[in-house]
């Protein structure tokens, strides 16, 4: 039986790079500056194992609950007082947002840093050739993170 981690060349040349977005700024913001450089190691290694061959609704929610993971610990480190504009003031922003949009130009250039850390495309193509993103389904789980439609 063949392993997971062995799958052949043709089902990852589906997986595209994402283009860049904005302009990358010289001091990059990154998540591990809110968490240990431990945990962002242990999250850069999943990532990196799991991305390729997973699914983006299952992908989506673990990434999103990193990102919920790391509000936490910047609540916590820094509550009110984050310093403007740091990765830990935007988290803290956008977990106070609801609209998917206002929660990507908070935190989006996070996301894509952990995903090009873990060197690992965010973008990625169905059968049909159509594009979508495991970046934009990770912030969408974060702002819904408490939607409880049924309540």
């Amino acid at each position: 039986m063949a392993s997971k981690r062995h799958r052949p060349a043709a089902k990852r040349a589906a997986v595209i790079a994402k283009p860049r977005a904005r302009p990358q700024s010289g001091s990059a913001r990154t998540l591990s500056s809110v968490v240990s450089a431990q945990t962002y190691s242990v999250w850069l290694e999943m990532l990196h194992s799991l991305v390729p061959d997973g699914r983006t609704h299952r992908l989506s929610i673990v990434v999103a609950g990193m990102l919920r993971h790391a509000v936490d610990i910047a609540v916590a480190r820094f509550g009110e007082d984050a310093p403007e504009r740091s990765a830990a003031a935007s988290l803290i922003q956008a977990a106070e947002e609801a609209d998917p949009e206002q929660v990507a130009d908070q935190i989006g250039d996070l996301v894509e840093r952990l995903f090009r850390d873990a060197k690992v495309a965010g973008r990625r193509l169905n059968a049909r050739g159509d594009e979508y993103s495991v970046l934009d389904s990770s912030i969408q789980e974060f702002a819904s993170w408490y939607a409880m439609p049924w309540e």
